[in-house]
C-alpha cells in the first residue's frame, strides 16, 4: 500500500517535471522565424527573476532596457512559467487592449486568483466580467451625482490635515491609505472611522494586500496564506453588513452607497457582490493612495509646478464662502491640477504592466503571437517613450497643454472594456486632497526617497515629510 501511494507520488512529481520542462522548451521551436526574438532563460524560472527586479518606477529597469536594444520593442521571453511576448511597443499593446475577448483575454497568474477570488472583477473574463463592468459603471454615475460623496472626499482630507498640524513630520504613504480607506469604506459600505466593522475591515485588508506581493506558498503561517485567510474573514464581514443592511430596511435596497446599491441588483450573485465590494475597496484604497505619495514626491522636487498649483486652489478658494464644499464646478476648473495628475501617472507608473494571453494564433506586422502564449503590455515604455514624449525623462506637468492623451500613448487606467471604471473618482479624491494640502503645508521630502517597481510600486521608507504650516 505504502509502495503504491510513493509511485503515486514520484509518477505525479516526474510528470509535473516533464510537463514544465516541456512548457519551456518546445516554444523554442515554434516558427522561430516568425516569432518575435528573444531568449528564454533559465528552465521553469525563465527571465522571470530579471523581469521583477526592483527598479524606478519612473525608469524602465536594466532588464527592459538591455532586452529592447537586444530584440526591439516587441520580444519573447519565458516569464510566469509561461512562455510570453512582452510588448513596448505602443500600436502592439493599443491592439491588445481593444481586442479584449476577441483574440486576447485577462490572463493574471493563478496564485493572484487564490487571493483575488474567482469572482473577482479583476481576474474574471468574458460574459462575467461584462456584467460585473457594467454594474460598476452604474455606481460610478450614481456616485458622480451624489454630492455627499464629493463632501466626505473633503471632510476625510481636512481631517487627516488637521492632524498634522503639531507634527514637523509625517509618513506620507501611512497617511494617504488612511485618507483612501476612509473614503472607500464609507463610500462603499456606509462606514465611518469610528464604526467597530472599520479597524476590523482595515486590519485584514493590510494582511490581505501584502499578499498581493509575496510568494505564492499557501502554507500556514506565509504572507499568501494569510492573505487569502484575511479575505475569507473581510467576506465574512462584509456578509454579515449585508444581512444587517437588509434586515434594517425590511429587505428593501437603499442607495446611498455602493453596498445599498448591490443589494438590488439581481445579476449578481451573493459572493459576486461581496467578491465586488472588495474589488471596491482594492481600487479605491491602494492604487490611489500610491498616486497621492507620487504627486507629493514630484511636486517637492518641482517648485514651480507647486506655486502654479498653489495659485489655482488660491483662485478657486476665493470663488468660494469661508466654509464651502467643493463641487463638480470647481473640480472641472482644476486644470493645472489634471496635467499635475496626468504627469504623475505618466512618470510615476503606478501600473507598469498587464497580463493577457493570445486566445488563437495572431498575426501582427512582420511576427506571429502564438495561441495560448502570455502577452505582457508594458505601459512604462510607452509613458517613458521619448519618441511619444518630448523630454519623457522629467516631471513637466505643462507638456498636457497641449498634448493629447490618446489611449496609443497614454494608459494609467489601462484600456479597452478593462479600462478602469473608477479612474474619475480617483482623480477627484486626489484633486480635493490637494486642494487643502498645497494651501496648508510647504513639505521637503527626505534624500533618495523616490517610488520603486516591485512591480507593484512603493515608497520604500514610506515617503517621510517634513512639514512646514503656514497660515491662509
Amino acid at each position: 500500500m505504502v509502495l503504491c501511494v510513493w509511485l503515486i507520488l514520484v509518477s505525479g512529481l516526474v510528470g509535473f517535471v516533464v510537463v514544465v520542462i516541456l512548457n519551456h522548451f518546445l516554444p523554442l521551436f515554434w516558427k522561430p522565424v516568425l516569432a518575435p526574438k528573444g531568449t528564454f532563460g533559465w528552465p521553469i524560472l525563465g527571465e522571470t527573476l530579471g523581469f521583477l527586479t526592483p527598479h524606478p518606477s519612473n525608469s524602465l529597469g536594466s532588464f527592459l532596457q538591455d532586452h529592447c536594444s537586444r530584440y526591439g520593442k516587441v520580444f519573447k521571453s519565458h516569464l510566469f512559467f509561461s512562455p510570453t511576448v512582452v510588448s513596448c511597443d505602443p500600436e502592439l499593446n493599443y491592439f491588445i487592449l481593444q481586442n479584449e475577448g476577441k483574440l486576447f483575454q485577462c490572463s493574471y497568474p493563478k496564485p493572484i486568483h487564490g487571493i483575488l477570488g474567482k469572482v473577482s472583477m479583476l481576474v474574471a473574463v468574458g460574459e462575467t466580467h461584462k456584467r460585473l463592468r457594467n454594474v460598476a459603471l452604474s455606481l460610478v454615475t450614481i456616485t458622480k451625482s451624489n454630492p455627499d460623496f464629493l463632501h466626505d472626499i473633503e471632510r476625510f482630507a481636512i481631517q487627516i490635515l488637521h492632524s498634522w498640524k503639531d507634527k514637523p513630520q509625517v509618513i506620507f504613504c501611512e497617511e494617504a491609505r488612511k485618507f483612501t480607506f476612509n473614503v472607500i469604506v464609507k463610500q462603499v459600505l456606509g462606514l465611518t472611522p469610528d464604526d467597530p466593522e472599520t479597524s476590523k475591515i482595515l486590519e485584514d485588508f493590510l494582511t490581505f494586500m501584502r499578499g498581493l506581493i509575496s510568494l505564492p506558498l499557501y502554507i500556514p503561517g506565509t504572507p499568501y496564506a494569510r492573505a487569502v485567510q484575511a479575505r475569507s474573514r473581510i467576506s465574512s464581514t462584509v456578509k454579515a453588513i449585508i444581512e444587517e443592511r437588509r434586515k434594517s430596511n425590511g429587505g428593501k435596497s437603499s442607495s446611498s452607497d455602493f453596498l445599498g446599491i448591490l443589494l438590488g441588483v439581481d445579476t449578481l450573485s451573493e459572493d459576486e457582490k461581496v467578491s465586488f465590494v472588495l474589488d471596491s475597496l482594492l481600487g479605491g484604497y491602494e492604487t490611489t493612495s500610491l498616486l497621492m505619495a507620487m504627486l507629493v514626491h514630484f511636486l517637492a522636487h518641482s517648485p514651480n509646478a507647486l506655486r502654479q498649483l498653489k495659485v489655482e486652489h488660491e483662485t478657486i478658494r476665493n470663488m468660494k464662502q469661508k466654509d464651502e464644499f467643493l463641487n463638480w464646478e470647481d473640480y472641472r476648473r482644476m486644470d493645472f491640477t489634471q496635467h499635475v495628475i496626468n504627469e504623475a501617472l505618466r512618470y510615476g507608473n503606478v501600473v507598469k504592466f498587464v497580463h493577457r494571453k493570445a486566445l488563437k494564433e495572431v498575426k501582427f506586422r512582420d511576427y506571429v503571437i502564438p495561441c495560448g502564449w502570455k502577452v505582457l503590455p508594458v505601459f512604462t515604455a510607452v509613458h517613458l517613450d521619448p519618441s511619444l514624449h518630448a523630454s519623457a525623462p522629467q516631471f513637466y506637468p505643462w507638456r498636457w497643454e497641449s498634448q493629447d492623451q490618446t489611449c496609443k500613448k497614454f494608459t494609467p487606467f489601462g484600456g479597452g472594456s478593462r479600462c478602469c471604471p473608477g479612474s474619475e473618482l480617483a482623480k477627484v479624491e486626489v484633486a480635493f486632497f490637494l486642494h487643502h494640502l498645497v494651501r496648508n503645508f510647504r513639505w521637503r521630502t527626505e534624500e533618495n526617497e523616490q517610488p520603486i517597481a516591485y512591480p507593484y510600486v512603493e515608497f520604500q521608507r514610506g515617503l517621510m515629510l517634513n512639514l512646514e504650516k503656514f497660515s491662509i
